[in-house]
């Protein structure tokens, strides 16, 4: 049996993935201490100014409080003069610009990397809230600073109404079943359909590490372009075998299950598929930003072997691998890379989350590989005391 974790009060990842993963909430007190005080409310408004940065300022009317309105990013600091009493700022993937917020999600390391999101943080003043409502992912809610009450309610679905002429998807009512007020390092896991409606208690951020899935329509979009750009699948197929005549209207169920069988065969047997997929797991959700690196070769490399630099996986980046007989492939912000089969145990540890020690362990052929990465910004360098 694993190990209890502390993030999970006390429980195993197992027990957490059996009992409560998609299925209902868990309240752990405590459970990321180290969370507090890594951001407080000035940086998120001087972040959400920044060019890059995803964000949305949401307001409630003083005089009706039902009325919303939301300004998304770009945000500039006009915006937030002459405020009402009640908003809220969102930012969104700010793990990309804290070292110390974006180590937090080895703490959820028993939910793959391709299933995260990102990591939002929601800065408001007592009685802010963004309302009423449901997310189609998991989200773990962790306190950071200040105090938010949250209430949760009934499982939604996509019939599920909103409240009309409204610019979010707010709930007109909810049952409540939870009703708790979270400190700074208490964690809530709210599963995919459940409402929820947090409110704050004084000035207080809470960050929102989210899991999504896919859906369906993106993967066959982008199967769809993979297969496009297939010149052999662009050959008509053979006509099906015609024992009789049949009407000139007619496509027969026979003819169309011939179709649709060739149309699954080629998806069930075809490199594009696995490709497709794989591209469409490894992008990344917010690509500018993603920095421009400078450009270094191997030499340069060669030169700091030595002086305790520490090789990672560049935040905003995403890198995937996976198996076929035996081999590793890996995708990185939607392209497969190729690299030297000895440096493929590496890059999957740094995949997975890993930081290496950068030193002359390192061959020739590896080092023109992290010369490569480091160009691509799909990795990072740094020095060990800003790891």
């Amino acid at each position: 049996m694993s190990q209890a974790l502390d993030v999970l009060g006390g429980i195993t990842a197992e027990q957490f993935l059996t009992e409560y993963w998609q299925k209902k909430p868990l309240l752990v007190r405590n459970a990321l201490p180290e969370i507090a005080g890594i951001l407080e409310p000035a940086d998120v408004m001087e972040l959400a100014l920044e060019e890059h940065v995803s964000a949305r300022l949401i307001k409630q009317k003083d005089k009706d409080p039902n009325q919303w309105s939301v300004k998304s990013s770009p945000l500039i600091k006009g915006d937030f003069q002459k405020m009402p009493k009640l908003w809220t700022l969102l930012v969104q993937a700010v793990d990309h610009y804290s070292f110390d917020l974006a180590a937090l999600w080895k703490k959820f390391s028993f939910i793959p990397q391709w299933r995260r999101d990102d990591i939002m943080v929601s800065y408001a003043p007592k009685g802010g809230s963004v309302g009423k409502h449901f997310d189609f992912y998991d989200v773990f809610l962790v306190q950071g600073y200040g105090q938010r009450r949250w209430q949760l309610g009934q499982m939604c679905d996509a019939d599920t109404d909103f409240v009309p002429k409204q610019p979010l998807k707010l709930l007109p009512e909810m049952q409540v079943n939870f009703d708790e007020v979270l400190n700074p390092g208490d964690l809530l896991y709210v599963p995919p359909g459940l409402a929820h409606y947090g409110v704050a208690e004084d000035d207080c951020l809470t960050f929102s590490f989210g899991f999504r899935m896919p859906n369906v329509a993106t993967m066959m979009d982008r199967i769809s372009d993979k297969f496009a750009d297939n010149p052999l699948l662009k050959n008509p197929l053979m006509d099906i075998a015609r024992t009789e005549a049949s009407q000139i209207g007619e496509i027969t169920r026979d003819e169309l299950n011939y179709l649709k069988a060739h149309l699954l065969e080629r998806l069930q047997n075809s490199p594009e598929f696995d490709d497709a997929i794989m591209s469409l797991m490894s992008e990344a959700k917010y690509p500018d930003n993603i920095p421009e690196p400078d450009e270094i070769e191997v030499d340069d490399l060669t030169e700091i072997l030595h002086q305790g630099y520490v090789l990672l996986l560049e935040p905003a980046s995403r890198l995937l691998y996976s198996f076929e007989d035996e081999q590793l492939l890996f995708w990185a912000n939607g392209e497969g890379i190729c690299i030297d089969v000895s440096f493929e145990p590496l890059l999957k540890r740094l995949a997975d989350g890993e930081a290496l020690a950068f030193d002359d362990s390192f061959t020739i052929a590896q080092l023109e590989d992290v010369a490569q990465l480091l160009n691509d910004s799909i990795l990072m360098l740094l020095p060990p005391e800003e790891e």
